[in-house]
């Protein structure tokens, strides 16, 4: 299986926090460092966002915010569309012309799917990578669909996903662990059986912990969920700070949710 790696996702703009998460793996030394995709909407800096990921991230994949920016948002509520809307505004009035043509090239070029050391890398699902949501209740009103995307993992023992900004380990049986709730909490033994594996979001944690959520695959070949404090008072007033964004994506950063 994979060396060690950090695993993050869902960022959302979110300069503090995600500086926090960063300051968190630079700590434990990891040098490789994978984004499954979103790393636009919702907050204030998605320039600084762009610009830092794209400079930290071995491979970062394509999210539905990222999409959405590029092309049209599908299916958002009226605060997401309006801060994609925003967002797109900010990227495209860029005065430095190379990083203008930069951050839209790095977006422009982000991959759907991506396979290494036997694992599978996408945004949503591995049916649909950039925009299918696998709730946790899935498991129990809709689990035809948690058994069609096992499926569709074909030859990989692990999917790594984020989406819906919930951290959690889905089975094949089917069935969901939160991380406190594994075996031994907050980690993962990678290979046992096949397993979908959210990591959680960096900028908007809808878990009801407004912590940073990201993962990591450590040297024991387990994926351990961890938690990271970050200001989020900045991050939030920041958001209150520009017209077209909704206040309540900044509120809901302290709950969470």
């Amino acid at each position: 299986m994979a060396g060690k790696m950090a695993l993050i996702s869902d960022i959302h703009s979110n300069i503090e926090a995600l500086t926090a998460v960063l300051r968190d793996i630079d700590k434990r030394h990891l040098d490789r460092i994978v984004c499954l995709g979103d790393v636009v909407g919702y907050g204030a800096n998605p320039r600084e966002c762009v610009d830092l990921v794209a400079s930290r991230c071995e491979v970062c994949l394509c999210g539905n915010h990222d999409q959405a920016v590029l092309y049209e948002p599908a299916n958002f509520n009226v605060g997401a569309e309006r801060a994609c809307f925003w967002t797109r505004r900010l990227l495209e009035q860029e005065p430095d012309r190379e990083k203008l043509c930069r951050r839209w090239d790095f977006i422009g070029r982000l991959p759907i799917r991506h396979v290494m050391d036997g694992m599978l890398f996408v945004h949503a699902s591995p049916r649909k990578p950039v925009n299918e949501y696998l709730f946790s209740e899935d498991v129990y009103t809709n689990p035809a669909k948690i058994t069609e995307n096992f499926r569709r993992m074909e030859e990989t023992e692990a999917c790594f996903v984020g989406h819906t900004h919930v951290p959690g380990v889905f089975l094949d049986d089917p069935y969901f662990d939160p991380p406190d709730e594994l075996p031994e909490p907050r980690r993962y033994p990678l290979g046992e059986e096949k397993a979908i594996i959210n990591v959680g979001s960096v900028g908007q944690p809808r878990d009801r912990d407004p912590r940073a959520s990201y993962a990591l695959i450590n040297g024991d070949n387990e994926v351990e969920f961890l938690r990271v404090e970050y200001d989020i008072e900045t991050a939030m007033r920041k958001i209150q700070a520009v017209p077209e964004l909704d206040d309540f994506l900044g509120t809901r950063l302290t709950e969470g949710r």
